[in-house]
């Protein structure tokens, strides 16, 4: 489990590709202060397994699935990248819950100046459309941020000067893909509607009658 809020961005240092699998090297310093190899580690998001530890940086495979639904196959060297650690039990909670499944990519469609924010536009999967709701969260290459707006699979989001300068996204410029995951309770909530949507449908007068619910 993660918060959103990024530790260090990385960079990474080699990618490896193998038959099925990404083996990827990030240079990091300040998350390496007490990571173990086994430790799971948030890169731009997506949740991955510390198979190695150097003195700088680390390096961790990534799997068909996450090859398939992330945008870390695209990742090359010099490539920065946004690093969270798992949230500890006994630390403080900012962001909102992130599992580090990544749900689906973005596009950056447009990008303007606000104020002092930057806001960015994203084209989304349709799929990801009843997962984001205004004034909900989201996570965007693994940084916890609000929705201000959604319609038709385009969510706007802002970004204060500090996200701009603490995570990736601060670099990012239209036509760059991103990282999305949608906030895990609205798919818990959206999955138990669904389900009890499905059982109304199923319900008629002969089974309530016969389970006990009415009587004649």
């Amino acid at each position: 489990m993660f918060t959103g809020l990024v530790e260090e961005i990385g960079h990474v240092s080699a990618v490896k590709t193998g038959t099925e699998a990404i083996q990827i090297s990030i240079r990091a310093t300040r998350i390496l202060q007490d990571l173990t190899i086994g430790d799971s580690i948030a890169v731009n998001g997506a949740c991955l397994t510390v198979t190695e530890k150097m003195r700088s940086g680390f390096t961790a495979d990534v799997m068909p699935e996450t090859i398939k639904s992330t945008a870390l196959k695209t990742l090359k060297s010099g490539d920065p990248v946004n690093l969270e650690r798992a949230m500890r039990a006994d630390g403080r909670f900012g962001g909102h819950f992130v599992t580090g499944h990544v749900d689906g990519v973005g596009r950056i469609v447009r990008s303007y100046p606000k104020g002092n924010a930057r806001y960015l536009i994203i084209k989304v999967p349709a799929e990801l459309d009843a997962w984001l709701v205004e004034k909900g969260s989201v996570a965007l290459d693994g940084t916890s941020l609000t929705v201000f707006a959604i319609q038709d699979a385009r969510l706007t989001v802002a970004l204060i000067p500090h996200t701009s300068d603490q995570s990736v996204l601060g670099q990012k410029k239209m036509g760059d893909s991103v990282n999305v995951e949608c906030d895990v309770l609205q798919k818990y909530v959206m999955n138990a509607a669904l389900k009890t949507t499905k059982t109304a449908q199923h319900l008629t007068y002969g089974k309530l009658l016969e389970h006990g619910f009415i009587s004649h």
